[in-house]
């Protein structure tokens, strides 16, 4: 059994990059007791009790609460994004009177689409309605 030197330090494990990851771990948890995220404390607590999860650890909060600022902000990129196609994929008759309002308008329908691409499904109740005129009797509809 000949084997290559090189495969022999690749089957071995480095302990020097571990203690350089769990260093790494260590300092980020101690930064987090500096940092005031945007979600508060208490509201994490509050989701993570509803949950049944109890930690007494304010570092593991801010965790829950750096992660979930991240998630939220991705999300609204992609909405972003989706609004951005879904205005430039507009008739151009229309685009020209859209030149005058440059407003994006954050729909449903984007928001849903963005939390997808995410693997979060998101279905519209029941009472919500496509027109003004779902769910009215048909007798009295105006089409």
């Amino acid at each position: 059994m000949n084997q290559n030197p090189t495969q022999n330090q690749n089957q071995q494990p480095s302990d020097g990059g571990k203690h350089d990851d769990d260093a790494a771990l260590t300092d980020f948890l101690a930064s987090l007791m500096d940092y005031a995220p945007t979600i508060p404390d208490e509201l994490v607590e509050h989701y993570l009790a509803k949950s049944g999860f109890q930690c007494p650890d304010v570092r593991l909060i801010r965790l829950v609460a750096v992660a979930t600022q991240k998630f939220v902000s991705e999300v609204a990129t992609d909405a972003l994004q989706q609004c951005k196609a879904r205005q430039a994929s507009v008739v151009k008759d229309k685009r020209d009177k859209q030149q005058k309002d440059k407003r994006l308008i954050l729909t449903m329908e984007d928001l849903s689409r963005a939390l997808r691409e995410h693997g979060v499904n998101v279905k519209h109740q029941e009472y919500f309605a496509d027109s003004p005129s779902t769910g009215m009797d048909p007798a009295t509809r105006e089409e």
